[in-house]
């Protein structure tokens, strides 16, 4: 399945997404530049759906022991607007370390400055990415442990 997964940021959001066979994961650039949660989070949907993604992979924020503060609380409700936007599931996905490894791969390849800027959220968004695919090679047929369904839509009232 095509899988579009988003490194939801303050300023920026990182995008990036996997072949329908979930081999390769590519950053997507640009990166969206929005600040606002309902833009940011209508924009990432709106990629996911001209891209034809089954799924979303939003990355959940948590602290080194596990727990979840106010950034985790914040990424949730990004993820459910998301959902609704697209009318798609969305996957949180534990993001511990995906921009440190996103920023070594970038000086491994010597990728420095406004390049650096321009990528850092994308290239997060793809390593967020492959851990979650590695995860569903290792645990086939089992569903993630935590997925955000798009919210019913209202009944017309009459």
């Amino acid at each position: 399945m095509k899988l579009i997964a988003v490194d939801y940021g303050e300023a920026r959001t990182g995008l990036a997404e996997c072949d329908p066979g979930e081999l390769i994961v590519t950053p997507i650039t640009p990166q969206i530049e929005e600040k606002s949660m309902n833009k940011a989070a209508r924009a990432a949907a709106d990629a996911a759906l001209a891209r034809g993604a089954g799924a979303l992979v939003v990355g959940l924020p948590k602290n080194m022991d596990g727990t979840e503060g106010a950034r985790a609380a914040k990424c949730r409700r990004f993820a459910a607007r998301v959902a609704d936007a697209a009318g798609l599931p969305v996957i949180l996905w534990d993001e511990r370390r995906t921009t440190v490894s996103a920023a070594a791969i970038l000086s491994d390849n010597d990728v420095f400055g406004k390049k650096r800027k321009d990528r850092l959220d994308s290239v997060s968004a793809a390593v967020l990415l492959e851990s979650h695919l590695a995860w569903r090679r290792q645990h086939p047929g089992e569903n993630p442990p935590d997925v955000l369904m798009p919210s019913a839509p209202e009944a017309p009232s009459e």
